[in-house]
């Protein structure tokens, strides 16, 4: 079930000049092969679709940082979305892209790179947003050949859909298996420890009045711990498309299985026992109960959610996890000095992990980066 998200309030939005030179390095490097093989296709594809030969096809549209030369901290709110399309008919006169992003009434035009095959426009568009979009060709709307994402809304029409960075709204799964993961990601993590979790509360709830301005909105305090489950939402709507599948496969199974081992109880609310004798058998690959015909390797799973959940908590707050830097203020806050052994919290001097030294303002510090 796909949630009401997919149909976003349009928002106003900016047309941006970009060089053709900006266009044509993602072009070139993406989508100017040749090869008919389906050499990018991991399963997220059915057999025979085009997208299966473009390399990262889920790179477009291209969602990348803003910054108007001026004011940082205004800039932090926006990113450029840049739409590109390929199409070799010298007749075709026009392009255009419809979404959510503005009125779906008055298409924004496509611009042809001289000397191409592609057309373009760049916007910036408010972070933390999903749309749904098509592009009008030659007069007849299409869904973007490339871009993998698709929604289907409640008339049963399907569209493209693009998120920009921070976005924490769920996309991928519904309601039961994201209160799942969220039990699970809590046990891989050390933030539901009595000393993690004073350390988080602290950190979201002292945070002075301007980051909570700038920075913490883009916190999704409902997903716990600091954001895993936001940003496995997101890694597998888009570069790993190709796990979904997997998440869907083993969350379904782990629902059923932890209900026979206590029918009395919602797997949300199960005590922590039973979750740690489940990732104990998971990581011996035979848990007691596990559906073998419908997913073979549990412990190939337990890798994976392993490896998307310290991602997650440890990442770029951009790609949905690692809220407001939580995860990296952590880090800073326990990583000993390795010339002293002294922690952070006993000396005066800035943490050996020292985070914000080299991310973009508001965010960190650092006055040259700009995401």
């Amino acid at each position: 079930m796909l949630p009401n998200i997919l149909h976003s309030r349009a928002m106003p939005y900016r047309l941006l000049s970009r060089d053709d030179t900006y266009v044509l390095n993602y072009s070139t490097k993406y989508l100017a092969r040749d090869n008919t093989d389906d050499r990018h296709n991991y399963g997220q594809y059915a057999a025979g679709d085009p997208r299966a030969r473009i390399a990262e096809a889920w790179r477009f549209p291209i969602i990348d940082s803003y910054y108007d030369g001026q004011d940082y901290e205004a800039s932090y709110d926006f990113n450029t979305v840049t739409f590109i399309y390929a199409n070799s008919d010298p007749g075709l006169a026009s392009v255009a892209v419809v979404g959510t992003f503005a009125d779906l009434h008055a298409p924004v035009p496509l611009r042809r790179v001289a000397g191409t095959k592609y057309w373009t426009v760049t916007m910036v568009v408010p972070k933390g947003e999903v749309h749904t979009y098509k592009f009008i060709v030659g007069g007849e709307p299409r869904l973007d050949p490339v871009n993998p994402q698709h929604a289907t809304k409640a008339d049963g029409s399907q569209w493209s859909r693009f998120f920009t960075q921070f976005c924490t709204q769920i996309i991928s799964f519904e309601e039961w298996e994201v209160v799942l993961l969220q039990r699970l990601t809590e046990h891989i993590l050390p933030f539901r420890t009595t000393e993690g979790q004073r350390f988080l509360d602290l950190y979201y709830n002292y945070l002075d009045r301007n980051a909570k301005e700038t920075v913490y909105p883009h916190a999704y305090r409902l997903d716990q711990p600091i954001g895993a489950v936001s940003f496995i939402d997101k890694v597998v709507a888009r570069e790993e498309s190709h796990r979904l599948q997997d998440y869907k496969i083993c969350l379904e199974t782990i629902d059923r299985l932890l209900r026979n081992r206590n029918p009395y109880t919602e797997p949300s609310r199960i005590a922590m026992e039973f979750y740690t004798e489940l990732y104990d058998q998971m990581a011996g690959g035979n848990p007691r109960g596990w559906d073998f015909s419908r997913y073979k390797n549990p412990r190939f799973f337990l890798q994976l959610l392993r490896r998307h959940t310290y991602t997650g908590a440890f990442s770029h707050p951009k790609y949905g996890g690692n809220a407001g830097g939580a995860g990296w203020a952590y880090l800073a806050a326990n990583l000993p000095d390795p010339q002293t052994g002294a922690l952070p919290t006993e000396r005066s001097q800035p943490s050996y992990f020292d985070w914000g030294h080299a991310l973009e303002r508001p965010l960190g510090r650092n006055p040259e980066y700009h995401g």
